[in-house]
């Protein structure tokens, strides 16, 4: 792309990354500094709309950028604004004040973006459980409350196929401290599934649901902040049937999980565009990530999730500047 083409189409995506509209050529023209006709302007844009950097929604409209449009924005034409000093203060404060990182993080990310932040901590393996109990929330909900050896407490909502009784509740809690206290998640997994064959059905369903979704090793180490940002973003609310995906993918939260994971394989900021990411669910959205360290190694990921019209300059720095403060204040416990 030579100069010219370049620098249109970066006054393009940071005009309509500004307000959303669709860029004609005189705003163009008038942004550009460049010494080119509306004519020359106008074939420069049907250059780049042939080449797939940008489209019109219609003949007479102006042009919007596509995914490749802002693949090329960020890899090649993006000028990074760094967070200010009282953003950095910020988010260096949080660190060294909270002693529980896992949402003061993401809220963090969240406050400062406007999308949605999300960190994954590391995998504690060896933690043992103590104590569970049950608590009914109508006829197909279960509240599961699980505090381990260590003291940390879990709280998870399950999914029941039948009403339980408070007695078969607290039959259930009595019978999970009884026999699987002191155990680790792993242990636990296992006797279940060899008792679970010859044992009361009903009773290890739900323990088992119990430990698929609120174990320490499952995708509960994920935490994420600010999904009312994409609800009420009018990009993504102008397509419900694709913002209920990214609802449900925050629901489930294994989508994310997987995407974190596979920035931690990966040094520095990662940056998902679109179908990037692989979740069709997420095709309109941005997920920028950064790992973080502990003793030079690569322990979790954290980042932020928005839609494809994000200001880049500033959210890529605040993921990148997070990751490395603490990763500096790594001698923190993440709880």
């Amino acid at each position: 792309m030579d100069k010219r083409s370049q620098q249109l189409l970066k006054v393009l995506i940071d005009q309509h990354i500004s307000d959303g509209a669709p860029v004609g050529s005189k705003t163009l023209s008038a942004h550009a500094n460049v010494d080119l006709s509306p004519a020359s302007i106008r074939n420069i844009m049907k250059n780049l709309e042939d080449q797939g950097f940008i489209s019109s929604l219609h003949t007479s409209s102006g042009r919007v950028p596509t995914k490749k449009g802002y693949r090329y924005f960020v890899d090649s034409l993006l000028v990074f604004k760094n967070p200010s000093e009282d953003e950095v203060n910020m988010i260096s404060g949080k660190i060294n004040s909270s002693s529980s990182l896992t949402n003061t993080i993401a809220d963090t990310l969240s406050n400062l973006t406007h999308h949605a932040g999300l960190i994954l901590i590391p995998k504690i393996k060896k933690t043992t459980f103590k104590h569970i109990e049950f608590i009914n929330l109508s006829k197909d909900k279960v509240l599961a409350i699980l505090v381990t050896s260590d003291g940390q407490v879990m709280n998870k909502i399950l999914n029941a196929e039948k009403e339980y009784s408070e007695s078969e509740l607290i039959e259930f809690s009595n019978y999970f401290t009884n026999n699987y206290s002191g155990l680790t998640i792993e242990e636990a997994h296992q006797k279940i599934n060899n008792e679970i064959i010859d044992t009361k059905k009903r009773m290890f369903d739900l323990m088992q649901s119990a430990m698929d979704t609120s174990n320490l090793e499952s995708n509960e180490n994920i935490f994420i902040s600010g999904k009312e940002n994409l609800i009420d973003n009018e990009e993504l609310t102008k397509d419900l049937v694709g913002l209920k995906k990214i609802i449900n993918l925050f629901d489930k939260k294994n989508a994310l999980m997987a995407l974190l994971e596979k920035s931690q394989s990966s040094s520095g900021v990662q940056i998902f565009i679109g179908e990037e990411s692989g979740y069709h669910g997420l095709d309109e959205c941005s997920i920028i990530t950064s790992p973080y360290e502990v003793d030079g190694e690569v322990i979790g990921s954290l980042g932020v999730i928005g839609p494809t019209r994000m200001a880049y300059e500033r959210v890529i720095p605040i993921v990148d500047i997070t990751a490395k403060l603490l990763s500096f204040n790594n001698q923190k416990k993440f709880t």
